[in-house]
């Protein structure tokens, strides 16, 4: 569990916000009023700077692309083009269908009152400034795509389009963010799809034994994030068995959440030349400790950390406290977005370090919003704040700009944070401290119920969402709990 972040080098790219076109008839969006395709000289622009790419892969031995989303499930899907093929990927896109707005996890298709049905199409355009050669996958690169309208609008229900919004909003208000996203996961043993887990190591939490056992593996991780141009802070065995966390350095929101997916693709990619296989899901096993997706972000202004240095609670400045504040009183809507699954109930358990509880506290492992101030001399660099409830079947982009919208709602508001928890929650006082939704059911409803997030996302992708999320709640609504564990363990 990463107890900080620390200042990156890394660029973060200007975030540009666009008008949100406007909803066609279900079935199908239509671009906005007055929307056009792009210049020429930007087509041709983004054409040069492709050609600039593939020329560079092509010396590092690539032949395709992998062009990936996220869909509301929070399930990464894929078009590839070969490296031939990239120049005109990144100048009118590639094909793909409205209707992955509102796939499930199982990869069952509903609507909603937007989006939904078989007709209509997309354009995927590849960001060329991020891809990646794949250490693990020879032969292949990655990158993160942005959907568009054939009329070169931008798609409303494009979550990495979201999440720019969101940062560009923050942007208007002369704020920065920084965020990093800790992925955990559980290897096992390849097997039957069906299988129960069978972990490689019977070594301790946080044991050095576990190490031991997965030190090539382990080994690989690091080698195969390092040559893709991550910065791994630290890995290290988790509680659960077989389980392992590793935490990279923070970046502006949307890189930050295409890093949580090119994470997650690389350690499966690894675990598979290793003979094994990797599980992100909640819940791997019902009744164990699952996996978690824990946000850490940070509020900057003019190159300063708001989290430090002022004269609210533990530093924070007025600002960031009505950011923070802003956060933690949305946290059942949040959930909507930041613990998709009906498995993600599974691991919100009190008194397992998931953030069970609407609560804050400094370094408080048990409060779902967790302050985090770093050591005496690192502190403005270092201080930020951890989500502890959200785990990776969130869309990532979804994530980061549902919280930056919360954030940026409490500090317009000037809000401050309740009385701070300094133990663990489920021991105080019965109803002195709220507990987070215990099922999809009440925190679908908060989220209905958020102007919020309704606005921020806009109606499309907001309705996307809720159809998407209804349908999971009714269709895993009879399940046990070892039945939700196995139909969702290695679909994340």
């Amino acid at each position: 569990m990463t107890t900080g972040t620390v200042a990156t080098d890394r660029p973060e790219p200007a975030a540009g916000s666009a008008a949100r076109p406007a909803p066609g008839p279900a079935g199908h969006v239509e671009a906005g009023a007055g929307a056009v395709l792009p210049p020429r000289a930007d087509r041709a622009e983004r054409g040069e700077r492709a050609q600039a790419a593939a020329d560079r892969l092509r010396g590092s031995g690539v032949e395709a692309v992998a062009v990936t989303w996220v869909d509301n499930a929070g399930i990464a899907r894929v078009k590839a083009v070969p490296l031939d093929g990239l120049v005109h990927a990144a100048q009118w896109g590639v094909g793909a269908a409205p209707c992955f707005d509102v796939f499930l996890s199982d990869d069952s298709i509903v609507t909603s009152r937007l989006i939904g049905g078989p007709t209509g199409d997309l354009r995927l355009y590849p960001d060329v400034e991020r891809i990646v050669p794949l250490a693990a996958q020879p032969g292949w690169a990655w990158a993160p795509g942005d959907r568009y309208t054939q009329g070169g609008a931008p798609h409303p229900g494009c979550q990495r389009l979201f999440a720019r919004r969101a940062v560009a909003a923050a942007a208007e208000q002369g704020l920065a963010l920084k965020a990093g996203i800790e992925i955990e996961w559980v290897v096992a043993l390849a097997g039957p799809e069906g299988e129960e887990p069978r972990y490689p190591t019977a070594g301790p939490a946080y044991g050095m034994q576990r190490l031991t056992d997965l030190s090539d593996y382990l080994r690989d991780v690091l080698r195969a994030l390092g040559e893709q141009g991550l910065t791994v802070l630290q890995i290290h065995p988790e509680y659960a068995p077989g389980q392992f966390e590793v935490s990279v350095a923070p970046e502006g929101p949307v890189e930050a959440a295409d890093t949580s997916v090119l994470v997650r693709h690389t350690v499966r990619a690894v675990s598979a030349r290793h003979g094994l296989r990797a599980s992100f899901a909640p819940a791997v096993e019902a009744g164990g400790v699952g996996n978690g997706g824990h946000l850490h972000l940070s509020l900057w202004r003019e190159g300063r950390n708001l989290a430090h240095g002022g004269p609210g609670p533990h530093g924070l400045t007025a600002e960031a406290e009505g950011f923070l504040a802003g956060v933690l009183g949305a946290l059942p809507e949040l959930l909507v977005l930041g613990c998709s699954s009906p498995a993600g109930y599974l691991r919100l358990v009190p008194s397992r370090w998931a953030g069970a509880y609407q609560c804050w506290g400094l370094e408080n492992r048990e409060a779902a919003l967790r302050l985090v101030t770093g050591s005496t001399g690192e502190r403005s660099s270092a201080a930020n704040a951890e989500i502890k409830c959200f785990d990776a079947t969130a869309n990532p982009y979804l994530a980061v700009g549902a919280v930056i919208a919360a954030g940026l709602a409490g500090r317009e508001q000037r809000l401050a944070l309740p009385p701070e928890s300094t133990g663990d929650p489920s021991l105080a006082e019965p109803g002195t401290v709220p507990r987070l939704p215990t099922g999809p059911a009440e925190a679908l409803d908060a989220y209905r119920g958020s102007a919020v997030l309704r606005e921020a996302l806009g109606e499309p992708l907001f309705e996307a969402v809720l159809a998407v999320r209804q349908a999971e709640a009714e269709q895993y609504a009879g399940a046990s709990p070892e039945r939700l564990a196995a139909v969702t363990r290695w679909r994340y």
